[in-house]
């Protein structure tokens, strides 16, 4: 952060703190809000070769903008990654200009580029079941086995992300039957716990070789620290390999997968979204957009005109 001003980088940091501590930002939405809107200051501070302190930033220009616009892309950042870091800076200009009492309209109308969107890739529904049993075969350790398998029961089963299954401690031992989740920006889901989700758990602990106690994570590493997602993101390249299943085959699309097939069997659209916790219903349908089937399925047999 050389090139940022004192007043900038103080306001820089309390806009950092006030999202993770009012708006339960992640540390991972933290590190590129900081990163994104510390290289935009930066950027700004070298074209206009001056100090941008907030009166500087308050008066810059959309010509400013797609300067900066130009040169990011110029350095061969994709329209996807330039879209976001525009999200963060404009987040922040938001923020700024509430408290500074200024207009951020040259900022906050520049449009992102597009983008192609990826959908989300998930397996089919025998594919998961094979992931789930191959993970078993990619250790020696019988008490690993077990754990690798309660941890894709659970991402499958229960649509958890990696880390918030790895998240779990002593204390969600044993597992109800509807489970409370903390996710992204600290919003709270219940999730149904399916017997099979808390049979893998109970398979798994009865071999752990370290102790379950109440603050420590409820799956350990092969040294009884906490398990790196890493971890699990090798073993199920190992065993996509052995199933000849692509690349996108990754802990996430279990996640994908749990929400297609809840689609795929009657679920709707709502309901997922809540099993998810997704704020938007626009990102649950870009989960289950690859079912258009399904979708058309229904329409055509219960729509009135069909």
């Amino acid at each position: 952060m050389s090139l940022i001003s004192p007043q900038a980088r103080d306001a820089l940091a309390h806009w950092l703190e006030t999202q993770k501590s009012l708006k339960g930002a992640s540390e991972n939405t933290i590190k590129a809000y900081s990163a994104d809107t510390a290289d935009f200051i930066s950027f700004m501070t070298s074209y206009k070769r001056e100090p941008q302190g907030l009166a500087a930033l308050a008066r810059i220009t959309t010509r400013d903008m797609r300067a900066w616009m130009a040169q990011t892309r110029g350095d061969d950042v994709g329209a996807r990654s330039l879209a976001r870091k525009l999200s963060s800076v404009k987040n922040f200009y938001r923020w700024l200009a509430e408290r500074e009492g200024f207009e951020p309209t040259a900022v906050l109308t520049i449009r992102a580029p597009k983008f192609q969107k990826k959908l989300p890739r998930p397996l089919a529904v025998e594919a998961a079941k094979a992931m789930i049993e191959t993970v078993e075969y990619q250790t020696v350790h019988t008490w690993v086995a077990a754990r690798d398998s309660a941890v894709l029961t659970l991402l499958y089963g229960c649509g958890l992300r990696i880390s918030e299954a790895l998240g779990l401690t002593g204390a969600d031992v044993p597992l109800p039957t509807a489970l409370r989740i903390l996710g992204k920006g600290g919003k709270e889901r219940v999730v149904p716990v399916l017997p099979a989700a808390r049979e893998a758990i109970k398979a798994y602990l009865n071999i752990c070789p370290y102790p379950l106690e109440p603050n420590a994570p409820l799956f350990r590493g092969i040294r009884g620290g906490a398990l790196n997602p890493r971890a699990v993101q090798s073993v199920m390249a190992k065993a996509r390999m052995q199933l000849g299943l692509p690349a996108t085959a990754t802990p996430h699309a279990m996640r994908h997968s749990f929400a297609t097939h809840l689609l795929s069997a009657g679920g709707d659209l709502r309901s997922i979204q809540e099993l998810l916790g997704h704020s938007s219903l626009s990102t649950t349908q870009a989960y289950t957009a690859v079912d258009t089937a399904r979708l058309m399925e229904v329409y055509e047999r219960a729509h009135p005109k069909a």
